[in-house]
């Protein structure tokens, strides 16, 4: 009687093993499913969100010349004058030595924000006490369109 309530127990597990095993993972079909749904959805979603951050881009830049532009107002109230052309942006974060006494700086703490979210330099150009500060947008040439256009403070 002992060995007969131990073979069906013996019966019954292995039955249970091997039921469980053809319920466990996914069939090939099932999975091959499942990653065209996500290769649609990424590739519907992807240009939506390329477009939002080349566009963030682009309002990140002119942040940053809005904050070189109030800089450049801190260094005049304190010099009296702008920074030449050849002194350039980098008058902001350090002294020219011209202005050793005057120089109240630094005005921009941040070097990096003499740089442009393409990781270009910022054009600092002085025209009849007016100052323009231009990034070339992503391609980092004049002109252009779209995330290639310029942004300028003018």
């Amino acid at each position: 009687m002992r060995s007969a309530f131990l073979n069906a127990l013996r019966r019954r597990a292995a039955t249970a093993r091997t039921g469980a095993a053809r319920d466990d993972g996914f069939t090939l079909v099932e999975l091959l499913v499942v990653l065209a749904i996500i290769a649609l959805i990424a590739g519907l979603a992807a240009p939506q969100v390329l477009r939002y951050l080349g566009s963030a881009r682009s309002d990140a830049a002119q942040a940053q010349i809005k904050n070189i532009e109030s800089a450049l107002e801190l260094f005049y109230i304190d010099n009296l004058r702008y920074p030449t052309g050849e002194e350039g942006l980098g008058a902001l974060a350090e002294p020219p030595s011209a202005l050793q006494a005057r120089w109240n700086g630094p005005y921009l703490t941040n070097s990096e924000a003499l740089r442009d979210p393409w990781g270009n330099p910022y054009v600092y150009r002085l025209e009849n006490d007016r100052v323009e500060v231009i990034s070339y947008g992503r391609d980092g040439k004049a002109g252009g369109n779209g995330e290639d256009r310029d942004i300028s403070n003018r």
